[in-house]
C-alpha cells in the first residue's frame, strides 16, 4: 500500500509494472488473507501493528477486484490498463505537439523494433504504449526466475526503457501542471 502509493506519485510506470506483480503474488499466495499477511504484511517492520489490519484490506481489495473482473488466473486490473492507455494518449500527444520533440528522438530508436517485438509478444491488437509495458514486465519475469537475457524481449529493453521512462516523467509533469501538452512554442 505504502509503496504503491509512493510509486504512483514518483513514477507511474513502476507503479503500473509494481501492480501487475502484485496481482501475480496475489494470484500465487491463492487470495489467501492470512498467506497474504504472513508473506506480505507480517515480516515488515517498518509497519506499526495498529497498521497491519490497513494493509491487509488494501491487498485483500486488490484481490476482491481481480475476482470480481475475473482475472483470478491471468490478466491485469482495469485500474491499470486505463492508465496505460492515459499513458498511450500522452504519447500520441508527444507525437505531434512541439513539447514532444526530445521524446520523438528517444522513440524513432525503438519503433523499428516494434515490428519484431509485436512478433515475439503476440497480440497485434495493442497499443505500442502498452507492448512496451508488457515488454518490460516478461523482462521482469525471466529476471525474476533467474532467465536473465535469455528472453526474446532482452535486447529490446535498451530501446524500451528509455522511452518508457520518458514517457512516465512527462505524464508526471503534466498531472503536476510543470508541463502543457499543447503549448505552442
Amino acid at each position: 500500500m505504502d509503496i504503491a502509493q509512493a510509486k504512483r506519485k514518483e513514477n507511474i510506470a513502476e507503479y503500473i509494472l509494481y501492480l501487475w506483480q502484485l496481482e501475480d503474488l496475489l494470484r500465487a499466495l491463492q487470495f489467501s488473507p492470512e498467506a497474504i499477511f504472513s508473506t506480505l504484511i507480517a515480516p515488515r517492520s517498518d509497519i506499526n501493528e495498529g497498521r497491519k489490519p490497513v494493509f491487509l484490506m488494501w491487498y485483500m481489495d486488490i484481490a476482491n477486484l481481480l475476482r470480481e473482473e475475473g482475472k483470478e488466473e491471468k490478466g491485469h486490473l482495469e485500474h491499470t490498463l486505463h492508465l496505460v492507455a492515459d499513458l498511450h494518449n500522452t504519447h500520441l500527444q508527444l507525437l505531434k505537439y512541439p513539447v514532444g520533440e526530445h521524446y520523438r528522438r528517444t522513440w524513432s530508436r525503438l519503433e523499428p523494433e516494434l515490428p519484431r517485438l509485436r512478433a515475439v509478444m503476440g497480440n497485434p491488437g495493442m497499443s505500442d504504449t502498452e507492448l512496451c509495458f508488457r515488454a518490460l514486465y516478461a523482462a521482469m519475469l525471466y529476471r525474476i526466475k533467474g532467465q536473465g537475457d535469455k528472453s526474446a524481449v532482452a535486447d529490446t529493453l535498451e530501446f524500451i526503457s528509455p522511452v518508457v521512462a520518458e514517457l512516465a516523467d512527462i505524464y508526471r509533469k503534466v498531472e503536476t501542471g510543470e508541463i502543457d501538452l499543447f503549448k505552442e512554442e
